[in-house]
């Protein structure tokens, strides 16, 4: 191939040499249209303002005329009214939060060429408000939950109380108070427990008898009104309020908000907050009334476990084994260790009573327990003081009383039985005691013999108000001096907690130390053996234990 000079000759030409790349013509847009631009800036949600490289304005758009009306183009954007913006331009930051005329501004900054800058600017006022009450209302539920968390934890009337007041301090207010009657019997007069911002733990006193009239709502809300709306108190209001508070907290906004219990109104809670504080709002009054129903429900709880476990102790009490009588010729002991729980009475008893031969005795276990086992237990202890005045024989007498629980109204949906040992005790001309037994599903009873050989006496027998057809066993033991017999509830081989894996104490354990305590008398040998016991519970024992141990007299 060729290719032709200037002069007219050719030369020829190299197919595989490369060509120099054509020129493209420079593109062409369309000419700078400053409306145009304008228009778009228009209709941007943000407000634009750009600087030179001296920091002065040179365009704003319609936004920012709207949203930021001080700043102007000519301007020096460092001297501006709008002080978060004049700040972050001085100090060349990148961007800046801040309030102006009432809104929260946000603004980014863009380079641009030249040393010039464009500044992008929302206003996030509703935004921030959003954030705001969301962080607020996760404040309240938080708050909701630890306070109810910590007011489920006590059963206690009095501890309840001083948790409400400071519980709600400083979260609600700068003071909490709450105002209630005590329980009975004690006179119902108007009490009150205080915790302040500042103290070191909640007081409390006698409310003066006219308080409940003199302080606004406070009479509607301890007679069971509902919430009564919040209202600005007076000066006279605020007289009747001070002695209740500390010296130094002058009172602005009081929220007024009833307790409500179980059966009616438990008390009243009162938040003050200080002269200066923020009045109490919608959701403040909403958030106030639902803490103090829910320290009012714990108080309820409170107040009604009280009355069960005092209940429980007056049971107890009567249920308590009497002290064991004198008797001739025959020596006796008794123990007994009641359930640490004071809800759960346990239905573990032991009695002995004289006759003209010597002495009747019994030792049982009533199934279940709280009330209905205090009741069968009371129950089973008056039958047999009663059946023993015409039959002492010890399986006639379980037989009778047999009869007469099951003849009880209630005995069919009860379900109830006690597991029972009868026997009676005589001591021998001889020397040493007679000792008859029956049994009724009860553990048997263990004989240490002076060598300290234990011996089981084998009674079985069907438990006692059970069936109707039920049969029971009756043994006849002679103790010798020296020689123990030892009654006791399953309470003792069941103890757990102490042992090894939570292992009961058991009857193989019970008898070595039965053995070991061969010459001990009866108030000894129990002295010994309670201690063992306490100690293999090791305080976790969820059953009663009693222990009665008899020997001819003369080892006491």
């Amino acid at each position: 191939m060729t290719a032709t000079r200037r002069d007219g000759t050719t030369e020829p030409v190299d197919d595989a040499a490369p060509r120099p790349p054509a020129r493209r013509p420079a593109p062409t847009g369309p000419p700078a249209d400053p409306g145009l631009t304008r228009e778009l800036l228009a209709g941007l949600a943000e407000a634009v303002v750009t600087t030179d490289g001296a920091g002065r304005v040179t365009l704003i758009n319609a936004m920012a005329t709207e949203l930021l009306p001080e700043v102007r183009p000519g301007a020096e954007l460092a001297r501006s009214p709008v002080a978060a913006l004049a700040r972050a331009a001085l100090a060349g930051a990148g961007d800046f939060d801040g309030d102006h005329r009432g809104r929260r501004l946000r603004g980014t900054r863009r380079d641009l060429t030249g040393g010039r800058h464009a500044w992008y600017v929302r206003d996030v006022t509703e935004e921030r408000v959003r954030d705001d009450a969301l962080l607020a209302e996760r404040s309240r539920t938080s708050f909701l939950a630890r306070t109810g968390s910590r007011l489920a934890l006590s059963l206690d009337r009095a501890r309840t109380l001083r948790a409400a007041v400071t519980l709600a301090v400083p979260f609600l207010a700068d003071a909490a108070i709450v105002v209630h009657r005590p329980a009975p019997p004690a006179a119902p007069v108007p009490h009150w427990h205080r915790y302040a911002d500042g103290d070191p733990a909640p007081v409390d006193g006698v409310a003066p008898t006219e308080l409940t009239a003199a302080l606004p709502g406070l009479a509607d809300a301890l007679a069971g009104g509902p919430p009564p709306r919040p209202a600005a108190w007076g000066p006279a209001d605020l007289a009747a309020l001070a002695p209740l508070l500390p010296t130094g907290l002058p009172p602005g906004a009081v929220l007024v908000s009833p307790m409500p219990g179980a059966t009616g109104p438990a008390a009243a809670l009162l938040l003050v907050r200080r002269a200066g504080r923020a009045d109490f709002d919608g959701r403040d009054v909403e958030l106030g009334h639902e803490f103090a129903a829910r320290a009012g429900a714990a108080l309820a709880t409170a107040e009604l476990y009280g009355e069960q476990a005092h209940l429980a102790r007056v049971l107890q009490h009567n249920l308590l084994p009497p002290a064991l009588p004198t008797i001739p010729g025959l020596a006796l002991a008794g123990g007994y260790r009641a359930t640490g729980d004071s809800l759960r009475i346990g239905g573990d008893f032991y009695d002995v009573r004289p006759t003209g031969r010597g002495a009747t005795f019994a030792i049982g276990d009533v199934s279940g327990r709280g009330v209905g086992a205090a009741v069968l237990t009371g129950r089973v202890r008056q039958s047999l003081r009663t059946l023993r005045l015409v039959e002492q024989r010890p399986r006639e007498l379980l037989r009778l009383l047999n009869r007469a629980l099951l003849d009880a109204p209630d005995a069919a949906r009860r379900s109830q039985f006690t597991s029972l040992l009868l026997g009676t005790a005589e001591p021998l001309p001889e020397g040493g005691l007679r000792v008859r037994i029956a049994g009724g599903g009860h553990p048997a009873p263990l004989v240490l013999r002076a060598d300290g050989v234990v011996t089981p006496v084998a009674v079985g027998g069907m438990p006692v108000g059970a069936l109707a057809g039920a049969r029971f066993v009756e043994a006849e033991v002679r103790l010798a001096p020296g020689e123990v017999m030892l009654a006791q509830t399953d309470g003792v081989t069941r103890a757990c907690g102490g042992g090894p894996d939570g292992e009961p104490l058991g009857e193989a354990r019970l008898s070595a130390a039965l053995a070991d305590s061969a010459g001990l008398s009866p108030g000894a040998l129990v002295d010994r053996l309670l201690p063992l016991v306490d100690e293999w519970l090791a305080g976790r024992g969820d059953d009663d234990v009693a222990l009665l141990a008899l020997a001819p007299a003369g080892r006491d």
